[in-house]
């Protein structure tokens, strides 16, 4: 199942992206989206991104958490679920990832920092669970039950 989903044809309207830990943490990022993009609002999330064209879910992942976070060496231990996304038409494929890498701020365009917090400080604190709805619920549940 996990390998059948990394190896699933990306598109311009499916997003990848990675609850990454490392040393019992998540990693989180401020985003800040602008008007001209989207829409203008700053929230936390997690590392990920649209496919191009050509690549496979998993080289979405992969090139999206080192273009965000710099984080190259990183394991795909689960396929958590798909989600809408925030975008209509989009959707959110959700992995769980384990990695000993720190985080870089590599977009400092997009993001004001990462930063990693405890299971219960993510699952907790709201100002976290302002991303994606659909896709904050299947991570917790996930969170709560599997980690």
């Amino acid at each position: 199942m996990l390998q059948d989903k990394l190896n699933e044809t990306g598109t311009e309207t499916k997003c990848p992206i990675a609850v990454m830990m490392r040393d019992g943490k998540i990693l989180t990022g401020q985003r800040n989206y602008t008007k001209d993009k989207w829409k203008d609002v700053s929230v936390w999330t997690i590392p990920g991104g649209r496919c191009e064209i050509g690549e496979n879910l998993e080289q979405t992942l992969r090139r999206e958490v080192a273009e965000e976070v710099g984080i190259t060496a990183f394991t795909i231990v689960d396929f958590i679920g798909e989600a809408r996304g925030a975008k209509e038409g989009d959707t959110v494929f959700i992995f769980f990832c384990t990695t000993d890498q720190d985080a870089e701020l590599m977009e400092p365009e997009k993001f004001s920092e990462w930063r990693w917090v405890t299971k219960n400080e993510y699952l907790d604190d709201q100002e976290y669970s302002g991303f994606n709805p659909d896709a904050r619920r299947m991570i917790e549940d996930y969170l709560k039950s599997k980690v």
